[in-house]
Protein backbone atom coordinates (compact mmCIF):
# COMPACT_ATOMS: atom_id res chain seq x y z
CA UNK A 1 0.00 0.00 0.00
CA UNK A 2 1.39 3.40 -0.98
CA UNK A 3 1.98 6.09 1.63
CA UNK A 4 -0.57 8.33 -0.09
CA UNK A 5 -3.32 5.71 0.03
CA UNK A 6 -2.37 4.81 3.59
CA UNK A 7 -2.61 8.42 4.72
CA UNK A 8 -6.08 8.71 3.20
CA UNK A 9 -7.49 5.96 5.41
CA UNK A 10 -9.76 7.15 8.23
CA UNK A 11 -8.10 7.34 11.65
CA UNK A 12 -9.72 4.84 14.05
CA UNK A 13 -11.40 6.43 17.05
CA UNK A 14 -11.26 4.96 20.55
CA UNK A 15 -13.75 6.12 23.14
CA UNK A 16 -12.30 6.40 26.66
CA UNK A 17 -14.18 7.36 29.83
CA UNK A 18 -12.86 8.73 33.11
CA UNK A 19 -15.04 7.91 36.10
CA UNK A 20 -14.73 8.21 39.87
CA UNK A 21 -15.91 10.30 42.79
CA UNK A 22 -15.83 14.08 42.75
CA UNK A 23 -12.50 15.79 43.52
CA UNK A 24 -10.28 12.76 42.86
CA UNK A 25 -8.62 14.63 39.98
CA UNK A 26 -10.16 13.13 36.83
CA UNK A 27 -10.17 16.44 34.98
CA UNK A 28 -6.65 17.18 36.15
CA UNK A 29 -5.46 13.85 34.75
CA UNK A 30 -7.19 14.61 31.46
CA UNK A 31 -5.69 18.11 31.30
CA UNK A 32 -2.21 16.76 32.00
CA UNK A 33 -2.59 14.10 29.30
CA UNK A 34 -4.05 16.35 26.60
CA UNK A 35 -2.23 19.64 27.25
CA UNK A 36 0.58 18.70 29.66
CA UNK A 37 -0.82 21.30 32.05
CA UNK A 38 -2.18 21.46 35.59
CA UNK A 39 -4.57 23.83 37.31
CA UNK A 40 -4.24 24.26 41.10
CA UNK A 41 -7.42 23.32 42.99
CA UNK A 42 -8.14 26.97 43.80
CA UNK A 43 -8.23 27.79 40.07
CA UNK A 44 -10.34 24.83 38.99
CA UNK A 45 -14.03 24.03 39.19
CA UNK A 46 -15.94 20.76 39.40
CA UNK A 47 -17.01 19.22 36.13
CA UNK A 48 -20.73 19.69 35.44
CA UNK A 49 -22.10 16.72 33.52
CA UNK A 50 -19.53 15.94 30.81
CA UNK A 51 -16.24 17.38 29.61
CA UNK A 52 -15.15 16.13 26.19
CA UNK A 53 -11.69 16.24 24.60
CA UNK A 54 -10.03 14.73 21.53
CA UNK A 55 -6.37 13.78 21.24
CA UNK A 56 -4.70 12.12 18.26
CA UNK A 57 -1.77 9.88 19.07
CA UNK A 58 0.83 8.17 16.87
CA UNK A 59 2.17 4.77 17.88
CA UNK A 60 5.76 3.65 17.44
CA UNK A 61 4.79 1.74 14.28
CA UNK A 62 3.31 4.90 12.73
CA UNK A 63 -0.35 4.03 13.21
CA UNK A 64 -2.57 6.87 14.34
CA UNK A 65 -5.55 6.71 16.67
CA UNK A 66 -7.96 9.43 17.69
CA UNK A 67 -8.88 9.28 21.36
CA UNK A 68 -12.34 10.52 22.28
CA UNK A 69 -11.96 11.33 25.98
CA UNK A 70 -15.01 11.77 28.21
CA UNK A 71 -14.56 13.20 31.69
CA UNK A 72 -17.71 12.39 33.63
CA UNK A 73 -18.89 14.28 36.69
CA UNK A 74 -18.50 12.37 39.93
CA UNK A 75 -21.38 14.04 41.75
CA UNK A 76 -24.27 11.76 42.61
CA UNK A 77 -26.83 14.03 40.94
CA UNK A 78 -25.16 13.43 37.56
CA UNK A 79 -24.98 9.64 37.77
CA UNK A 80 -28.09 9.12 35.62
CA UNK A 81 -26.63 11.52 33.05
CA UNK A 82 -23.29 9.76 32.78
CA UNK A 83 -24.63 6.20 32.56
CA UNK A 84 -25.58 6.58 28.89
CA UNK A 85 -22.00 7.40 27.98
CA UNK A 86 -20.73 3.90 28.64
CA UNK A 87 -22.20 2.85 25.31
CA UNK A 88 -19.52 2.38 22.66
CA UNK A 89 -16.58 2.85 25.04
CA UNK A 90 -13.51 0.68 24.59
CA UNK A 91 -11.67 1.79 27.71
CA UNK A 92 -12.51 3.19 31.15
CA UNK A 93 -10.14 4.92 33.58
CA UNK A 94 -11.45 4.55 37.13
CA UNK A 95 -9.86 7.14 39.42
CA UNK A 96 -9.53 7.44 43.19
CA UNK A 97 -7.52 9.73 45.47
CA UNK A 98 -4.79 7.96 47.47
CA UNK A 99 -5.29 10.55 50.23
CA UNK A 100 -9.03 9.82 50.51
CA UNK A 101 -10.24 6.56 52.02
CA UNK A 102 -13.80 7.58 51.12
CA UNK A 103 -12.97 7.83 47.40
CA UNK A 104 -11.28 4.42 47.52
CA UNK A 105 -14.23 2.76 49.23
CA UNK A 106 -16.51 4.45 46.68
CA UNK A 107 -14.81 2.46 43.93
CA UNK A 108 -17.12 -0.47 44.69
CA UNK A 109 -20.07 1.56 43.46
CA UNK A 110 -18.26 2.69 40.31
CA UNK A 111 -17.22 -0.86 39.46
CA UNK A 112 -20.78 -2.05 40.10
CA UNK A 113 -21.92 0.58 37.60
CA UNK A 114 -19.30 -0.64 35.14
CA UNK A 115 -20.53 -4.21 35.56
CA UNK A 116 -24.00 -2.99 34.63
CA UNK A 117 -23.27 -0.70 31.68
CA UNK A 118 -19.93 -2.08 30.41
CA UNK A 119 -19.70 -5.76 31.40
CA UNK A 120 -16.47 -7.72 31.42
CA UNK A 121 -15.59 -10.07 28.58
CA UNK A 122 -17.83 -13.09 28.10
CA UNK A 123 -19.02 -15.40 25.33
CA UNK A 124 -22.29 -13.45 25.23
CA UNK A 125 -21.03 -9.87 24.98
CA UNK A 126 -17.63 -10.44 23.35
CA UNK A 127 -14.49 -8.60 24.45
CA UNK A 128 -15.18 -6.40 27.44
CA UNK A 129 -14.25 -2.77 27.95
CA UNK A 130 -10.66 -2.45 29.19
CA UNK A 131 -10.51 -1.16 32.76
CA UNK A 132 -7.62 0.85 34.18
CA UNK A 133 -7.57 1.77 37.88
CA UNK A 134 -5.60 4.93 38.69
CA UNK A 135 -4.65 6.10 42.17
CA UNK A 136 -4.11 9.85 41.81
CA UNK A 137 -2.31 12.44 43.99
CA UNK A 138 0.74 10.33 44.93
CA UNK A 139 2.66 13.63 45.19
CA UNK A 140 0.89 14.07 48.56
CA UNK A 141 2.71 11.09 50.04
CA UNK A 142 2.55 12.30 53.66
CA UNK A 143 -1.26 12.45 53.40
CA UNK A 144 -1.61 9.01 51.79
CA UNK A 145 -4.16 6.71 53.43
CA UNK A 146 -4.53 4.07 50.67
CA UNK A 147 -1.51 1.86 50.03
CA UNK A 148 -0.33 0.74 46.60
CA UNK A 149 -1.00 -2.86 47.62
CA UNK A 150 -4.64 -2.03 48.40
CA UNK A 151 -4.98 -0.42 44.98
CA UNK A 152 -3.52 -3.42 43.17
CA UNK A 153 -5.78 -5.79 45.07
CA UNK A 154 -8.85 -3.70 44.19
CA UNK A 155 -7.86 -3.71 40.51
CA UNK A 156 -7.40 -7.48 40.52
CA UNK A 157 -10.63 -8.17 42.37
CA UNK A 158 -12.78 -5.88 40.20
CA UNK A 159 -11.42 -6.91 36.82
CA UNK A 160 -9.17 -3.96 36.00
CA UNK A 161 -6.36 -5.27 33.78
CA UNK A 162 -4.24 -2.20 34.48
CA UNK A 163 -3.26 -0.39 37.67
CA UNK A 164 -1.21 2.81 37.84
CA UNK A 165 -0.46 5.28 40.62
CA UNK A 166 -0.15 8.82 39.28
CA UNK A 167 0.20 12.49 40.04
CA UNK A 168 -1.61 14.87 37.72
CA UNK A 169 0.20 17.73 39.48
CA UNK A 170 3.68 16.40 38.75
CA UNK A 171 2.81 14.46 35.60
CA UNK A 172 3.93 11.13 37.07
CA UNK A 173 2.23 8.03 35.70
CA UNK A 174 -0.33 9.93 33.60
CA UNK A 175 1.10 9.21 30.15
CA UNK A 176 1.86 5.67 31.27
CA UNK A 177 -1.76 5.05 32.28
CA UNK A 178 -3.21 6.18 28.95
CA UNK A 179 -0.46 4.52 26.89
CA UNK A 180 -1.03 1.17 28.59
CA UNK A 181 -4.79 1.50 28.20
CA UNK A 182 -4.55 2.23 24.47
CA UNK A 183 -2.05 -0.60 23.93
CA UNK A 184 -4.36 -3.02 25.73
CA UNK A 185 -7.32 -1.93 23.60
CA UNK A 186 -5.59 -2.17 20.23
CA UNK A 187 -4.16 -5.57 21.15
CA UNK A 188 -7.77 -6.79 20.99
CA UNK A 189 -8.92 -5.90 17.43
CA UNK A 190 -12.43 -7.26 18.04
CA UNK A 191 -12.91 -4.55 20.66
CA UNK A 192 -12.41 -1.59 18.33
CA UNK A 193 -12.19 -2.59 14.64
CA UNK A 194 -15.86 -3.54 14.51
CA UNK A 195 -16.98 -0.14 15.84
CA UNK A 196 -14.66 2.56 14.43
CA UNK A 197 -17.34 5.22 14.68
CA UNK A 198 -18.45 4.53 18.24
CA UNK A 199 -17.28 7.89 19.53
CA UNK A 200 -19.15 11.13 19.08
CA UNK A 201 -18.69 12.75 15.68
CA UNK A 202 -18.84 16.42 14.66
CA UNK A 203 -22.43 17.60 14.90
CA UNK A 204 -23.41 15.20 17.67
CA UNK A 205 -25.00 16.86 20.68
CA UNK A 206 -23.53 16.78 24.16
CA UNK A 207 -25.24 17.55 27.48
CA UNK A 208 -25.93 21.24 27.93
CA UNK A 209 -26.74 21.69 24.20
CA UNK A 210 -23.08 21.70 23.19
CA UNK A 211 -22.35 20.81 19.55
CA UNK A 212 -18.97 19.50 18.52
CA UNK A 213 -17.33 21.61 15.85
CA UNK A 214 -15.68 19.84 12.92
CA UNK A 215 -11.96 19.96 12.45
CA UNK A 216 -8.86 18.97 14.38
CA UNK A 217 -8.20 18.03 17.96
CA UNK A 218 -10.33 20.08 20.30
CA UNK A 219 -12.66 19.75 23.24
CA UNK A 220 -16.19 20.74 24.07
CA UNK A 221 -16.53 21.54 27.73
CA UNK A 222 -20.01 21.50 29.18
CA UNK A 223 -18.87 22.65 32.57
CA UNK A 224 -15.77 23.37 34.59
CA UNK A 225 -12.27 22.23 33.77
CA UNK A 226 -10.69 20.45 36.67
CA UNK A 227 -11.98 18.66 39.68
Amino acid sequence: MSSSSSSSLPIPTLKLLLIGSSSVGKSSLLLRFTNDDFLPPEESTATIGIDYQIKTITLADGRKFRLSLWDTAGQERFRTLTSSYYRGAQGVVVVYDVTSRESFEGLEGWFDELDTFAPRSSDENGPGVVRCLVGNKVDRDLARVVTEEEGREMAKRRGAKLFVEASAKEGRGVQEAFDELVEEIISTPALWQSQPNSATRPGDRLPGSVNLASGGDQGANSGGCSC
